[in-house]
């Protein structure tokens, strides 16, 4: 055996000991402990379409920092979140799909997305006596213009969440609820200080979203440092949206829902049911047929197609960060398996005319794969031809299932190649060079 083939087949074996050893499911930090990322369709969760109404941009800014700018900020607020996997992705020209793989409340995702969490601080109306304003009810009544103060550079300003440092959750030592603790930054603690030294003992209203929050008497001045008290008791998990909305800024551009589904995590696990008993079927009549009808090769085709779902398994496992597992990604997954074995047939059927004009077994090998190559190259390279295709009509027209299914495809029918030409080759060099099969019929030609 030459060494070259020697080199091969180590190198072939240690990069299959690593693809095996990183799909087991051992928790390690290179793996994570979730194996690979499921997609919607297979974990089930929530699914919202957003619209965004260009017009009331900002003047100063295009439609794509725009769009750009409220996915980034949706993509902060769902990670703050918590969930898991979320997918963000831009739709069109004026359309966010937003992915929650795992959540349940859509309401609760809903209110989260949606809000722009604009703060402000209003003061307390008075009338030409001094005395507060009430209304119908005696509640106090407050301006309905957000206070201002002198900016540090002398201009007049007003004090919004643009000059939040950081907002969290902590609970009131004396009540036990909930409350949003939040820290300005400098021209901010500037502004607070203006504000809440002129209202000293005084209600300062806190709107969010021009809805009143809470209004609580101002103590002291206050520069860097306040806190949103809530007028009514609320559970923990809105005073942690609220925190969320904040850090994340305001939206750029308003949203509207246009879609929204919630899809049940026992249609994904139906789904994985149905497509393993299927791929499963499906490779044992591959199997049969590959050592039935091609013998030697078909088995070392068997090998091949072994290496090459490994290898495939593990690149989903090693960037699913970047990859999710969709149910059209499985269909891609096992319609990129039959091309693999396409590629073999290719192959084999060439080696045995070989033999059959009278080569050496070795020649036959060599010839047989070098003649199929440009037939396995040509068809390849129209597949990934057509799968970049589907992948940029899928995310112009959002059809990201479309777009799982060509990212897919891609990357098997590029992996079969690399398991055809290097893996199969070098299998039957090695029989060939040991000798132990050196009777043509074991290729599948009558001698």
């Amino acid at each position: 055996m030459k060494k070259r083939n020697i080199c091969l087949l180590v190198a072939i074996l240690l990069l299959s000991g690593f693809a095996l050893w990183s799909i087991v499911p051992f928790n390690t930090k290179l793996l994570g402990p979730d194996g690979l990322t499921l997609g919607l369709d297979l974990k089930g969760g929530s699914q919202l379409l957003y619209e965004a109404d260009l017009s009331q941009k900002n003047p100063s800014v295009t439609d794509e920092q725009a769009i750009s700018s409220a996915v980034e900020k949706i993509q902060r607020r769902v990670n703050q979140y918590g969930a898991a996997e979320p997918t963000i992705q831009r739709q069109g020209a004026d359309r966010i799909l937003v992915q929650l793989p795992g959540v349940r409340n859509i309401s609760e995702a809903i209110a989260l997305i949606g809000k722009t969490a604009l703060l402000d601080f209003r003061e307390q109306e008075l009338d030409q006596d001094g005395q507060p304003v009430l209304d119908d009810e005696g509640n106090w009544v407050f301006e309905n213009e957000p206070a201002t103060a002198e900016g540090r550079d002398g201009e007049e300003r007003i004090l919004t969440g643009e000059y939040l440092k950081l907002a969290t959750v902590d609970v009131d030592p004396y009540s036990g609820s909930p409350i949003v603790a939040f820290e300005w930054d400098a021209e901010g603690a500037h502004l607070f200080e203006q504000i809440t030294e002129r209202n000293l003992q005084k209600p300062l209203a806190i709107f969010l979203d021009d809805e009143l929050i809470s209004a609580p008497i101002v103590q002291g001045v206050i520069r860097e440092r306040g806190q949103i008290d809530f007028n009514r008791p609320v559970p923990l998990s809105e005073a942690e949206t609220l925190a969320i909305q904040l850090n994340s800024g305001a939206l750029d551009v308003p949203l509207t829902i246009i879609d929204q589904r919630d899809v049940d995590a026992s249609l994904g696990a139906d789904s994985i049911r149905k497509s393993l008993l299927a791929a499963g079927i499906g490779l044992v009549l591959l199997l049969v047929f590959m050592l039935l009808y091609y013998r030697l090769p078909g088995l070392i085709a068997c090998l091949s197609l072994g290496i090459y779902g490994t290898l495939l398994l593990a690149i989903f496992k090693l960037f699913s960060a970047q990859l999710t597992l969709t149910l059209p990604g499985i269909a891609a997954f096992i319609l990129s398996l039959g091309m693999a074995v396409d590629a073999n047939v290719l192959i084999f059927e060439r080696l045995k005319e070989e033999l059959r004009m009278g080569r050496t077994l070795g020649a036959a090998v060599e010839t047989g794969f070098d003649r199929a190559w440009p037939a396995i190259r040509d068809s390849n390279i129209t597949t990934f031809i057509a799968c970049i295709i589907l992948f940029w009509l899928g995310g112009t027209f959002g059809a990201f299932m479309v777009r799982g299914f060509a990212l897919t495809l891609f990357i098997g029918v590029a992996m079969s190649m690399f398991t055809a030409i290097v893996v199969t080759r070098t299998f039957l060099r090695l029989v060939v060079g040991t000798g132990l099969a050196a009777n043509p019929a074991a290729y599948g030609v009558k001698s």
